[in-house]
């Protein structure tokens, strides 16, 4: 490994230690963790910050030093009876992604500063079956007062009857519409918007100048990237097109730009062979089983392909405006564009929020939390700490300004092109999928790509799935 991969690895577990410092005091000192409190276990927290033992040891140390916590031999670390008295307490429950995305940490220093009597419990809500079952069951426990989740988990909410579990909130009419539209279900808003973004190309403008590629635009067509993804591949140092097609961010995004949807005839027949779909569905396969320019690599999630990039081992990838805060600390030179299309220029949004649990016994507290995260100071910090895009228009599209923490950023030049793309737009329920059939259907083309089915086989299990969904 060069020197210059060196010092971006030490420069990032610097930063994930220093993170981690930050939010435990931040905690602590704000009544996230009570005094005799124990903190999670250093297991827990090397998995939470992505650190080893001895980099956890090493923080909780320096704790200690400040005199915040206490280690205890076969116990844990305890907080130690400075923190506040007692405060109004609001459990807030978050998705893995969320510190990075809203820049949290910062949010909750600016809310509690704002409002002293309130404080804030950040709780990551970790999973081995799926993030919505986990807050429906924090929320039935009376453990949850309001909580992270995207559109395709408002689906999830919709589909199993959740929605009666969430407080009806009051419309802004400063968001973007689609934001707000997301989370809407019988004229009742259901979730506050804070940030989203659509699917994007994002690319290594060193790579395609040195193999003299032009670099991609809107006009760019799947059969682009492959000629130009085959250009800029360099066998056993890079390659040219790499993207987690399972992740459900991406592999709707290629069907979504066949514009159809799954829509059974009258009758309850549906037929996939041979429509614009089931072309959709075979790029997606020719892309990854292209071995001119798409590599073997067994990724686990998106994290592993932003990992790749920062490393220069692939010249474009798929991913989106909250992902590339993962580039905005390091000296990457990349630039972004619309992603390329098949038949239709369309993209698959995200959309990230806040709802509130209707049974919340500190009702009025946590409506101050949510009303805040939508707030111009909030969204403003969003906007200056981070690449996400708030979900207020007048923030998301002021020009930048020159303060220390945004020139600092590595931000691409094209970050302004969401603006110019917002009519391709296009999210998951636009597909006209249960989330049933959304699980299966992603099963069964797992299969399909895996070359475990053929062709004959995927259309005619999707024509089943249809007809009993």
């Amino acid at each position: 490994m060069d020197s210059t991969h060196l010092q971006t690895g030490r420069k990032s577990f610097q930063l994930r230690l220093q993170h981690m410092i930050d939010r435990l005091r931040s905690d602590i000192m704000h009544g996230a963790y009570s005094p005799g409190e124990l903190l999670p276990s250093e297991m827990m927290l090397t998995e939470q910050f992505q650190l080893s033992n001895k980099s956890v040891r090493k923080g909780l140390d320096t704790l200690v030093g400040e005199g915040l916590i206490v280690k205890i031999d076969r116990v844990g670390s305890r907080v130690t009876d400075i923190a506040p008295g007692a405060a109004l307490s609001l459990s807030f429950g978050y998705s893995a992604s969320i510190e990075r995305d809203f820049v949290l940490s910062s949010l909750l220093d600016d809310f509690h500063a704002l409002h002293p009597s309130v404080r804030v419990k950040a709780l990551p809500l970790r999973s081995t079956t799926d993030y919505m079952s986990t807050a429906k069951e924090y929320m039935d426990n009376n453990l949850l007062d309001a909580f992270t989740l995207n559109n395709l988990d408002f689906q999830h909410i919709v589909d199993h009857g959740y929605t009666h579990m969430l407080e009806p909130l009051t419309p802004d009419t400063q968001v973007y519409r689609f934001t707000q539209e997301a989370f809407v279900h019988d004229h009742d808003i259901l979730a506050k918007p804070v940030i989203f973004s659509p699917i994007v190309l994002a690319y290594n403008r060193s790579h395609f100048h040195e193999s003299n590629v032009p670099e991609p635009d809107g006009s760019w067509k799947w059969d682009d990237v492959v000629a130009h993804a085959t250009a800029l591949t360099i066998p056993g140092k890079r390659h040219g097109l790499y993207f987690y097609l399972l992740s459900d961010n991406r592999w709707p995004a290629l069907l979504l730009q066949s514009g159809m949807r799954f829509e059974p005839e009258p009758d309850g027949s549906f037929r996939l062979s041979g429509t614009r779909l089931m072309e959709s569905i075979r790029l997606s396969k020719e892309l990854i089983d292209n071995r001119n320019f798409y590599p073997r690599y067994l990724s686990e999630n998106s994290d592993d392909v932003n990992e790749l990039f920062v490393q220069g081992k692939v010249s474009m990838i798929l991913t989106n405006y909250m992902s590339i805060n993962d580039f905005k600390d390091t000296n990457l030179d990349y630039d972004i564009s619309p992603l390329p299309y098949i038949c239709e220029p369309r993209s698959l949004l995200n959309v990230i929020g806040v709802a509130v649990n209707r049974n919340s016994k500190q009702k009025k507290a946590v409506m101050l939390l949510t009303d805040y995260l939508a707030s111009p100071r909030a969204q403003r910090i969003i906007r200056e700490k981070s690449l996400s895009l708030p979900a207020l228009k007048r923030i998301a599209e002021a020009p930048l300004e020159q303060s220390e923490s945004m020139n600092s950023m590595n931000r691409p030049s094209r970050f302004f092109m969401f603006r110019e793309t917002m009519a391709s737009y296009r999210m998951h329920r636009d597909l006209n999928l249960s989330m049933a059939s959304f699980n299966a259907l992603r099963y069964l083309l797992k299969q399909y790509w895996s070359d475990l089915i053929d062709e004959q086989t995927l259309c005619d299990q999707v024509t089943d799935l249809l007809r009993l969904s």
